[in-house]
């Protein structure tokens, strides 16, 4: 089986870090700081053209300086930068990009025109894109941290995919304290080209990735959507969050992401007739992901639910039958040891 057209996202053999910088707390230092520190295992490569050094590695002024393939572009750059940047890094040969830089079409019509002038560079030289306004993209098992999160993340074998840069870091900062790890952490932001339905597209056949988390705000393509969390939800647990659910929800994720929000219970009861899990806040997404990562995979309906007060079993036995699910009848032995 050949390689997925997205493995130079997921697994870049070489990275450029546009607006790499020394300037402490700048979105370019961080993110050059992160891929120095997580040990990323390929040729990194800052790009600032007013330095000819940045934290000790040499600095380029271009792409063009290089001189050696980059199979990613990681851009932390002024948005107007943004566009030219792309064009330049198709001229050579760069065919995957993370924009973290915000500023487009969540920013008005003029950021609007700015996206659009991005995405035909991007096509016009066949580069898919992350975000823009995102928080990055993490590969904690070949030390790829290509995010502006202070800290990285363990590795382990759960995807987590979000519209949000905020939610990414808070679920990163919580897994530290939890002892879970990620195969991937992906920050779509504005999924300007790359949407939900191709990330899954990747992350179903790949062998670090058992389970698979994600916060939607909206989905801009959703026959691609449905079609890849069917074939996700077929052979690894899908757990979702999806805000938006009422109409003050959907235009606050209209001017967070310009993600176009759907009809809540038709995405309800299509996201539940392929076998994905929704749940409805954020510390049941983070239960969900403490219990994935312990990597036992429960079968059947029966529950048996181990308290030190009454009070609470009684309340998780009523939450479990509103569920359909079975308290199980424990054998004396069972009780007894």
């Amino acid at each position: 089986m050949g390689k997925h057209y997205l493995n130079t996202l997921f697994a870049p053999k070489s990275v450029a870090v546009f607006g790499a910088s020394d300037r402490i707390d700048s979105v370019g230092q961080i993110v050059f700081q992160n891929m120095l520190e997580s040990g990323f295992q390929g040729a990194l490569y800052p790009i600032n053209p007013k330095s000819p050094e940045v934290q000790g590695k040499r600095a380029y002024a271009d792409i063009a300086d290089i001189g050696e393939q980059v199979e990613l572009a990681v851009i932390a750059t002024p948005p107007q930068t943004v566009p030219g940047i792309i064009g330049n890094c198709g001229i050579h040969g760069v065919k995957a990009a993370v924009i973290i830089t915000a500023g487009f079409g969540e920013a008005g019509a003029a950021g609007a025109a700015l996206e659009k002038e991005l995405l035909e560079a991007a096509r016009r030289y066949n580069i898919r894109l992350i975000g823009p306004n995102c928080l990055g993209i993490m590969r904690p098992s070949i030390g790829l941290n290509a995010t502006f999160n202070k800290g990285g993340a363990n590795t382990g074998n759960i995807a987590f995919v979000s519209q949000s840069g905020a939610l990414c870091t808070a679920i990163l900062d919580w897994a530290q304290s939890n002892d879970v790890g990620f195969s991937s952490v992906v920050s779509m932001g504005s999924s300007t080209d790359v949407d939900f339905g191709e990330i899954l597209d990747y992350l179903v056949s790949d062998a670090n990735t058992g389970s698979i988390l994600m916060y939607i705000e909206g989905i801009r393509n959703a026959r691609s959507f449905m079609s890849a969390l069917r074939a996700a939800a077929r052979i690894k647990p899908v757990i979702l969050v999806k805000v938006g659910r009422h109409a003050a929800g959907s235009k606050a994720a209209m001017s967070h992401t310009a993600s176009l929000v759907g009809a809540d219970d038709v995405f309800d009861a299509a996201v539940s007739r392929v076998g994905v899990v929704r749940v409805q806040t954020i510390t049941q997404l983070f239960t969900a992901a403490k219990a994935l990562s312990c990597g036992f995979r429960p079968v059947g309906k029966r529950l048996a639910i181990v308290t030190n007060g009454g009070g609470p079993g009684v309340m998780a036995t009523d939450r479990a039958a509103d569920l359909g699910l079975t308290m199980a009848t424990l054998s004396d032995a069972t009780i007894e040891y």
